[in-house]
């Protein structure tokens, strides 16, 4: 039995959530024991038997071309979707409907839903990362339940095992407000984050990747003019400076559009910060009661979410829940039961 896991070609320059969590998946995997491959799709000789299975992570155009081809080459694969959506699933129904008229018309048209519904209905299992996500395949683009089992995503131990000196001692800076993830993309929310921030009386520090486009430039022009935001243009995941910042803060914020369920968060709150997390996603699911959550299109919401978690004493709390449910050596063993499963029904 050989597992290959595979993705879309660029997914090693995005280095967002899909990039870390297939990452993960396979040292968690390895660590236990299992043979995982990196799909190599130039390997001219490669071979797919029965006994094979390729893990996908994502379920959109990007590896639409390579589900359809295992597909018709006869290999089977399971996926991740790390899909969702804040339109309700009536709506996502309704979006397919009114389009079917234009696929007749238009024979090479094909939407977003329609190919994560493809993807996902010819997987042997279908793995969302939350509830929330497997409702909205199910009840929005009709990807059969059977197929379902919600396997959560998970973080590294070593965040719960760091602490705040490394960075107080290179910035100065303990207690302050903390965002980390990309700027420039339209969900990450960029605008409404910084906006919140320049009306709190408090530090703030951003760690980001930021994009060369439009909202890009806004957002560093602002963070620029802002008196309590400190920028530091990207730290490695794998460097201690990263672990390091998520104990220093006191409050962790990611009030993006949605979350799926937001990985920075979840480093963030074993490595003890406050947190402060969009409703939408999912995210309930990981953080229930210990976290706030304001709603992301309000700028006075996310201000006043992040005063209220400024003023909370920080607690073990969460990072005890995030340490039972979601580190990496329980998703693993999860993840090959599943495997299991597949193959005994192959």
């Amino acid at each position: 039995m050989s597992i290959y896991i595979a993705s879309y070609q660029s997914i090693m320059l995005n280095r967002g959530g899909p990039t870390y969590k297939l990452l993960h998946v396979k040292k968690a995997l390895e660590d236990i024991g299992i043979d995982v491959k990196l799909f190599d799709m130039w390997d001219f000789n490669l071979k797919l038997t029965k006994e094979d299975l390729i893990h996908i992570f994502l379920a959109n155009i990007s590896t639409y071309s390579l589900a359809s081809n295992l597909k018709l080459y006869g290999a089977k694969y399971v996926v991740n979707p790390i899909i969702f959506s804040n339109h309700p699933a009536w709506k996502v129904r309704l979006y397919q409907k009114l389009e079917k008229p234009l696929n007749k018309l238009f024979i090479r048209s094909i939407s977003d839903y329609q190919i994560t519904k493809y993807i996902c209905n010819n997987a042997e299992k279908v793995l969302p990362n939350t509830i929330d996500e497997g409702n909205l395949l199910v009840d929005g683009m009709n990807v059969n339940r059977d197929k379902i089992q919600v396997i959560h995503n998970g973080v590294e131990k070593r965040f719960a095992e760091t602490d705040a000196t490394l960075f107080k001692k290179k910035y100065g800076l303990k207690d302050f407000i903390l965002y980390v993830g990309h700027l420039g993309p339209v969900r990450k929310n960029g605008k409404n984050i910084i906006k919140a921030l320049q009306q709190i009386d408090h530090p703030a520090v951003i760690i980001a990747d930021i994009l060369h486009n439009e909202e890009g430039e806004w957002c560093r022009r602002e963070i620029e003019k802002s008196r309590n935001i400190t920028l530091i243009e990207w730290i490695n995941h794998n460097d201690p400076l990263l672990a390091s910042a998520y104990a220093a803060c006191n409050t962790f914020i990611l009030p993006t559009r949605y979350e799926t369920p937001g990985r920075a968060a979840l480093e963030a709150g074993l490595a003890g910060a406050n947190i402060v997390i969009t409703p939408h996603g999912g995210t309930k699911e990981y953080f229930g009661k210990f976290a706030e959550y304001p709603n992301p299109n309000s700028i006075v919401s996310i201000k006043e979410s992040t005063e209220k978690s400024l003023n909370k004493q920080k607690d073990s709390a969460l990072c005890e829940h995030i340490r039972k449910n979601f580190v990496w050596p329980i998703i693993a063993e999860k993840t090959i039961e599943m495997y299991q499963n597949v193959f005994n029904t192959l």
